[in-house]
């Protein structure tokens, strides 16, 4: 496999360009192998590019799982991301894949810490924290192995690049690459900090950040998609064995993966909360700002204040011009797209103002939810009113306001009320692209203070969240939802409503109580599963949960809905319409992504997902 032949490369760092209160150190120069620890600066410049093979999370042609679930659709069809919703990915043609890359820098970590002991004039307590990096960077790309292919290569250590093509190592059981990366995270953070003193080392990992993730990691492999099929379902991967007849997934479930989760979530979430990372609340010194509703301005600030206490580990990249914001926001020609559209999947899935399921609450006229209603802006649809904080903070809808700074024939607003009929200011106006395919915008991520003079990367630059403090909460409920009893349910449904309430609606326990309660498992996985879809809307979560719970094929091989938005007038525009975009999930196979087949081809012992 080539990926054990490739010499090093040192690539840009993960950087936040033009700010100096991130991690920002740029290579002057690519150094070679020899000369990667000649001194301190060289060291240190190796260490950065250990980071740099981390995927872009908000990146349209770099990351599998931003806008490629059934979230949104968008009016860019023609980017490369859009090839997962349409299912245009094959083993031959995978179009992104993490495969060789994340080898590359588990290659590079290993290298690091081979060679750091010889930096001259480093310091052995920088020594031992650059090795700490690397190990938490180890384990957090077989994680991502892990997630995007189920069971990986495990490397653990430098492979000789002449290793002859028979000793090529072969795909390890999931179970012990899961344990692999539990294992490594633990001990980077035991040498990790749990913060920098300085702000120049943000994004950098912490001890925090890798007992997070470790949460995360058995998460997933506690759920059906590599536990058996868990309770209820039968596993996909009865025949998946390598090329000795060994079964690479367990096909058998075991409940106790979800103990081993729910512990961890617990350690992370007791780490977090006493070194002072609490979910968010607006910092005042920000100064006033839209939305001036406090609950829709916390949820609104939650990650885009760049220094929120919530996020646990963040990617600090620069936002470039063709990404979310500029993509999001109301129509400018030439600087503004309005083309990330929620789907109507998406927007019914958010709860009413009462804390419950839009077909659960009875306060909520669901089968009258696409009639024409007078809002306080304007006729729109029932479906749009009496609904959460997190609807109106996170979606733009008709006749609704999107806040963001604009210069109004003259005036300079903070908010601008968007319609969407056909020849409306966020109207398709009979262009071909730069439009809302559903008919509602999306605001999460979008910076209220956002300007857009020229055409630009985004003038409000911020962290993009790889795991912040209410994740981690819906991990640990959701691990003892599954495994529990009682206990373990009244501990869940607290932190889920430790959510809920930044959220601004009724506990658990209040809401469900007008229609019969929340006690059963059922009813509790519902919940936990309708949480991670609201509050981690747009986050690169969904992709992947939707296949860890096994019901993937259920959501992403349905075509989008949205309003008619040829309609120019309210009854014609406020028709449920099918979006004409291609969807497809062929099951079992998207279950995981394919391994490169020029992959499968230098190795023989590699054997390929099942489906490809």
């Amino acid at each position: 496999m080539n990926v054990f032949k490739q010499l090093i490369a040192l690539v840009l760092v993960v950087a936040f360009a033009g700010c100096t209160d991130y991690l920002d150190v740029v290579p002057d120069e690519r150094p070679t192998e020899a000369d990667a620890f000649k001194n301190i600066y060289a060291a240190e410049n190796f260490l950065y590019s250990c980071y740099s093979y981390i995927p872009n999370p908000r990146s349209g042609t770099g990351s599998i799982d931003f806008m490629t679930a059934d979230e949104v659709v968008t009016a860019f069809e023609h980017e490369t991301f859009a090839n997962f919703p349409k299912g245009n990915f094959t083993a031959s043609n995978p179009v992104i894949s993490y495969w060789n890359t994340l080898f590359k820098g588990i290659r590079q970590c290993y290298l690091l810490i081979d060679g750091i002991d010889q930096t001259p004039g480093l310091s052995d307590q920088n020594k031992t924290l650059y090795k700490a990096e690397a190990k938490f960077l180890i384990a957090y790309y077989h994680f991502l192995l892990a997630r995007n292919y189920g069971p990986t290569i495990i490397v653990d250590g430098v492979a000789d690049i002449n290793t002859p093509f028979e000793d090529f190592p072969s795909r390890a059981h999931f179970d012990d690459v899961i344990d692999f990366i539990a294992k490594t995270f633990d001990e980077a953070a035991a040498e990790l900090p749990v913060r920098y003193s300085s702000t120049s080392a943000y994004g950098r990992a912490t001890s925090i950040a890798a007992k997070a993730l470790k949460a995360r990691a058995l998460l997933m492999a506690a759920s059906p998609l590599f536990n058996g099929g868990g309770e209820d379902q039968t596993s996909f991967y009865t025949d998946f064995k390598d090329e000795e007849g060994n079964l690479l997934i367990s096909t058998t479930y075991n409940p106790e993966k979800w103990k081993r989760a729910a512990d961890a979530a617990s350690e992370a979430i007791q780490l977090a909360e006493a070194n002072g990372h609490a979910l968010y609340s607006y910092n005042e010194s920000l100064g006033e700002t839209y939305p001036l509703d406090e609950t829709l301005r916390d949820l609104r600030y939650t990650f885009i204040d760049r220094y929120s206490q919530e996020l646990l580990w963040a990617d600090t990249r620069n936002e470039g011009t063709y990404e979310l914001q500029n993509k999001s926001t109301p129509f400018i020609q030439g600087r503004a797209w309005n083309g990330v559209a929620p789907t109507l999947t998406m927007v019914e899935s958010f709860y009413t103002e009462n804390g419950l399921p839009i077909d659960v609450d009875p306060n909520f006229d669901y089968d009258n939810r696409y009639a024409i209603a007078t809002g306080p802006n304007g006729t729109t649809l029932n479906l749009n009113l009496h609904r959460e904080p997190r609807f109106d903070a996170w979606v733009g809808y008709h006749n609704s306001y999107y806040e963001i700074i604009r210069d109004v024939d003259g005036e300079v607003v903070e908010q601008i009320k968007t319609q969407f009929r056909k020849n409306d200011n966020c109207g398709i106006n009979g262009r071909s692209n730069n439009y809302t395919p559903t008919g509602y915008l999306n605001k999460k991520g979008v910076h209220p203070k956002l300007e857009q003079p020229t055409l630009m990367a985004p003038s409000q630059q911020y962290p993009w969240p790889v795991i912040r403090l209410a994740d981690l909460y819906l991990i640990y409920a959701e691990a003892l939802i599954e495994y529990g009893s009682a206990t373990e349910f009244a501990t869940a449904k607290e932190y889920i409503d430790r959510v809920r309430t930044r959220a601004g609606i009724p506990t658990i326990d209040e809401a469900w109580g007008v229609v019969g309660g929340a006690s059963t498992k059922e009813t509790l996985r519902r919940i936990v599963r309708d949480e991670r879809t609201i509050e981690l809307y747009l986050e690169n979560q969904r992709f992947w949960d939707l296949r860890r719970w096994m019901i993937a094929e259920d959501y992403l091989g349905v075509q989008a809905k949205g309003m008619n938005i040829q309609g120019a007038t309210d009854d014609e525009f406020f028709r449920v319409t099918t979006v004409p975009f291609q969807r497809q999930f062929r099951s079992p196979a998207f279950y995981l992504m394919p391994i490169p087949q020029s992959e499968i081809n230098k190795n023989e012992k590699l054997v390929q997902n099942p489906g490809y």
